[in-house]
């Protein structure tokens, strides 16, 4: 099959378009014919290194951990999916090799769900990690209650643009950073927009005196000190970005595959409650470029790498290599 991989680690310069080995369908994964794969930051991330402490890669890597598509092959063991259902994943395992930037992937059923019909495969691939992201950090981690007000970094972003819609859904008052040219897009989600940048303290405690009771940081550094000053008596912090979050009382989250969160989250974009917005597609053999966009930081909502099936592969056969 034809995909995206790299055989050493490198910038984006080292991703490559070609083919590589079929993927095999393990008794409890299914094979995924690919129709959309969203980008996340960890993408770089993994391809540069960064991650080589925790997660070995046994190259050549296949990058990408979101993806939708349709259900080709079912796997011996599974009975929660058919040929021809939607799905969507975070095709997440403990090593780096075998990712969704392809045309095909064999996806663990722990890492699936039913796709939301209401949203196109684009909108759809974008909705695994960082909507598992924020569900996880603010329904586990922060355990937001009705009434309480949230403090959400990077609100304009892929996972805080679905935080803010899911604090919304939780009932709380959410206050977003953004960048000025987001605001709107911020109070479009239901938050409360404030500026990023010096003085981000002082508004925030203007447009919330008594303090927060939770804060959700994606950025990390001095961003992540400010929001510990932030907080209310028994207010509580979480970062997705900065382990040093424990110095200050917080906690770390690194999100994790679970399908009955992932179908949860499908349907609460069924019922409005939540959408993903698509900044840009790249078609599967510009990723590179993909991330490269990715890697600058100022995307507001999701990038999506897309598969042409107009000049459609074979299927791996089963058993293949």
């Amino acid at each position: 099959m034809k995909a995206i991989s790299y055989s050493r680690y490198g910038g984006p310069e080292a991703l490559a378009f070609g083919e590589v080995r079929d993927p095999k369908v393990g008794p409890d994964s299914v094979l995924v014919k690919v129709r959309a794969a969203a980008v996340n930051p960890v993408d770089w991330k993994a391809r540069e290194g960064y991650l080589d402490g925790i997660l070995e890669a046994a190259f050549p890597v296949v990058p990408g951990w979101d993806v939708s598509g349709v259900v080709v092959r079912p796997g011996a063991a599974v009975s929660e999916f058919d040929v021809g259902d939607e799905v969507i994943g975070y095709v997440r395992e403990d090593f780096l090799s075998r990712g969704t930037f392809a045309e095909y992937v064999a996806a663990p059923i722990r890492t699936l769900a039913r796709k939301p019909r209401n949203l196109s495969f684009e909108e759809a691939a974008g909705l695994p990690l960082a909507g598992l992201t924020a569900y996880q950090v603010l329904t586990r981690v922060l355990e937001v209650k009705r009434g309480e007000t949230v403090l959400v970094h990077a609100a304009a972003g892929g996972v805080g643009s679905l935080a803010v819609q899911l604090g919304v859904h939780l009932g709380a008052r959410v206050i977003g950073t953004a960048s000025e040219p987001n605001h709107d897009f911020v109070r479009s989600l239901g938050g409360e927009p404030v500026a990023y940048g010096e003085g981000l303290g002082e508004r925030v405690r203007g447009a919330a005196p008594e303090g927060m009771n939770a804060v959700f940081d994606t950025v990390g550094g001095d961003t992540m000190k400010v929001s510990a000053n932030l907080l209310a008596p028994e207010g509580r912090l979480a970062s997705i970005a900065d382990g040093d979050v424990v110095n200050y009382g917080g906690r770390y989250h690194f999100v994790r595959p679970d399908a009955e969160d992932l179908q949860r989250l499908s349907e609460l974009a069924e019922r409005g409650a939540v959408s993903v917005h698509v900044s840009e597609t790249f078609p599967l053999e510009r990723a590179a470029d993909a991330h490269r966009l990715s890697q600058e930081g100022r995307t507001r909502g999701k990038i999506v790498v897309t598969v042409d099936w107009e000049t459609e592969s074979a299927e791996p056969a089963p058993g293949s290599a």
